[in-house]
């Protein structure tokens, strides 16, 4: 049976493996930040891939998380194509990277102060100047790349206090699946910027890990381009995810069908 919402004229919610995804569209997507951002709103953002579904399929808290953001956007190819599959037609890809730079260039116009969170610490000030080259205007009021170990709860205190101080009113988060989610969710409250979960957006306009080519993007096949970058890292995450993701999805979109013929049948 299809899942799906409709919590306003504007967008619809499609449960794949029970996980939220948003129909949506770059420029929904970046009003929507912009909006938050300006009328304190905070909350934040999250861009689903195939990890990230199958991060909440195997982890029920974490499906709650992704299920208390203020938008969940379409980032992987893969996601639009079971979405469409399963009745929705009003879906883009929304990926991930792009949205931070379309926001960024909306930021600058609006006069939107905006920080930085996570990456590494030799490319974050790569970041910070193509940022400011390509998005004339744009105030980066903060940028911190925190260590991979887990702060302490002092250190958590400095760093929210910063952020706070800074007056940046979006905040983009790169962290990585699924510990950028968690994050967020867990400094919503005392975090008023809204703020957006960007995953490899830094690596990748820092110059740090090179992008997929845009035919790969497109075709759905960019994974293979990153499992080929760093087969260590992102083997037995692959592995173990897409074909999961691939039965799993194939049965729902299977079911949703079954269901529809059977409601047509007299």
């Amino acid at each position: 049976m299809i899942h799906v919402e409709e919590s306003d004229p504007e967008r619809q919610c499609v449960r794949l493996l029970g996980m939220r995804v948003d129909a949506t569209t770059y420029d929904h997507a970046v009003s929507v930040v912009i909006e938050r951002s300006r009328s304190g709103a905070g909350g934040y953002v999250c861009a689903a891939n195939v990890h990230m579904v199958m991060e909440a399929h195997d982890q029920r808290d974490f499906m709650g998380i992704v299920e208390g953001a203020a938008l969940v956007v379409p980032d992987g190819r893969p996601l639009v194509w079971s979405m469409r599959s399963l009745g929705t037609r009003q879906s883009d890809r929304v990926y991930g990277p792009s949205l931070a730079m379309r926001v960024c260039a909306a930021a600058a116009s609006a006069g939107v102060p905006v920080g930085l969170y996570g990456g590494h610490p030799d490319g974050l000030e790569l970041l910070k100047q193509r940022l400011c080259l390509e998005c004339p205007g744009l105030v980066c009021a903060y940028a911190w790349s925190p260590p991979f170990a887990p702060l302490s709860e002092s250190e958590r205190d400095r760093a929210i206090g910063e952020i706070t101080a800074s007056g940046a009113r979006i905040l983009l988060v790169g962290l990585g699946c699924p510990k950028q989610e968690r994050w967020m969710h867990e400094h919503r409250a005392r975090i008023g910027a809204v703020m957006l979960g960007v995953g490899a957006f830094f690596d990748f306009y820092s110059g740090r890990v090179k992008q997929a080519p845009a035919w790969m993007q497109r075709s759905g096949f960019e994974w293979l381009y990153r499992l080929w970058q760093e087969p260590r890292r992102l083997f037995a995450r692959y592995a173990w995810n897409n074909p999961r993701f691939v039965v799993l999805m194939v049965m729902q979109i299977l079911s949703h069908t079954l269901f529809r013929r059977w409601r047509r049948t007299p």
